[in-house]
C-alpha cells in the first residue's frame, strides 16, 4: 500500500473514532434515545456492516472472534453510551482515551516491561490527569459516569490486548461483533419497559455503528501492518482533541481549564511513554 493511502486511511480512522463519541453524545442530548437502544442498534450496525465487508473480501465469510473478547466489546459499548448522558464529548473521549491507553500500558508492566524513569514519570502524569479529571470541583465531571467511561476504557483495552492473538483483523472484529447481537437484545429486552426509540436517535446510532465504527475499524485495520506500533499509539493521541473539537464546533460544548489541563497531563504522559519506548527500540 502507498504511503498515501496509509496516510488517507489512518486519517479517515482517526476522524471515525472521534465521530463515535460526538454521534453517541448528539443522539443522547439532541433526541429522546436511550443508552441501551442507541447501544443495540450501534452493534447491530457495525455487525452488518462487517459481515457485508468480508463477505465481499472472502469465499468463506462465517467470520472469527470469540465470545469473550465479544463480552469486553460488549462492555465497552454499554459503558460507553450510558456515561455520556452526564460526560460532555471532550471528557468523555480524553477519559476513555486515557484509559485506554493506561491500561494497557499496565498489562504491560504486569507482563514484566520495565519502564524508563521517563517512562515511569509519563505514566505517573497520565494517571494523575485522570484522577485529576474527576476530583471534585465546579467543572469536575460527575464521578459515576466519570467510573463508568474508565470501565469502557479499560473494557476496550482488554479487546485490544486479546485482538492481538493474530488472524484477519477484519473478520475477527466481524465475529466479535456479530456475537454482541444476543447480548444487545438480551439487555433490551431486561430494559423493555424503558426504552425510548427516537427516528432521529436510531439514525445516530447507525451512523456510530455502520460507518464511525464498522468502515472506521476496517479502514484503521487496514493501515496498522503499514505503521510502526509506536506511530500507531501516538497517532491516537490526537482522538480527544479531534472529538474536542468537534464538540466545541457543532455541540457548543466549553473546553474548561481542568479538561485542558488534564489533556496535557494525560496526552502528555502517555506520549513521553511511548515515544520513549520507541527511541529505546530504535537505538537497540
Amino acid at each position: 500500500m502507498s504511503a498515501v493511502r496509509v496516510f488517507i486511511f489512518t486519517l479517515l480512522a482517526l476522524l471515525a473514532f472521534a465521530g463515535n463519541s460526538l454521534l453517541c453524545r448528539a443522539a443522547l442530548i439532541q433526541t429522546s434515545i436511550d443508552p441501551v437502544s442507541f447501544t443495540a442498534v450501534r452493534l447491530m450496525s457495525g455487525a452488518l456492516v462487517l459481515w457485508l465487508l468480508i463477505s465481499i473480501r472472502t469465499e468463506h465469510n462465517a467470520g472469527q472472534g470469540n465470545w469473550w473478547s465479544a463480552l469486553a466489546l460488549f462492555v465497552y459499548a454499554i459503558a460507553f453510551s450510558v456515561s455520556y448522558v452526564n460526560l460532555s464529548t471532550a471528557a468523555g473521549a480524553l477519559l476513555l482515551f486515557g484509559a485506554v491507553q493506561a491500561s494497557m500500558i499496565a498489562y504491560g508492566l504486569w507482563q514484566g516491561e520495565r519502564f524508563s524513569l521517563l517512562q515511569s514519570l509519563g505514566f505517573v502524569f497520565a494517571c494523575a490527569g485522570l484522577v485529576g479529571l474527576l476530583l471534585p470541583g465546579l467543572s469536575a465531571p460527575p464521578v459515576d459516569a466519570g467510573l463508568l467511561m474508565i470501565m469502557a476504557g479499560v473494557a476496550w483495552g482488554v479487546y485490544s490486548l486479546r485482538g492481538k492473538s493474530g488472524g484477519d483483523p477484519i473478520k475477527v472484529t466481524a465475529g466479535n461483533f456479530i456475537r454482541t447481537v444476543p447480548l444487545a437484545l438480551i439487555l433490551a429486552l431486561v430494559f423493555l419497559d424503558g426504552l425510548l426509540l427516537d427516528l432521529d436517535g436510531v439514525w445516530y446510532a447507525v451512523l456510530s455503528g455502520a460507518l464511525t465504527s464498522g468502515l472506521g475499524y476496517a479502514l484503521w485495520y487496514t493501515a496498522l501492518p503499514y505503521l510502526k506500533a509506536s506511530t500507531a499509539a501516538t497517532v491516537q493521541l490526537s482522538v480527544p482533541l479531534v472529538a474536542a473539537m468537534g464538540a466545541v464546533l457543532f455541540l457548543a460544548e466549553p473546553f474548561s481549564l481542568r479538561l485542558i489541563l488534564a489533556s496535557i497531563a494525560i496526552l502528555g504522559g502517555i506520549a513521553l511513554v511511548t515515544l520513549t519506548a520507541r527511541n529505546a527500540k530504535d537505538t537497540t
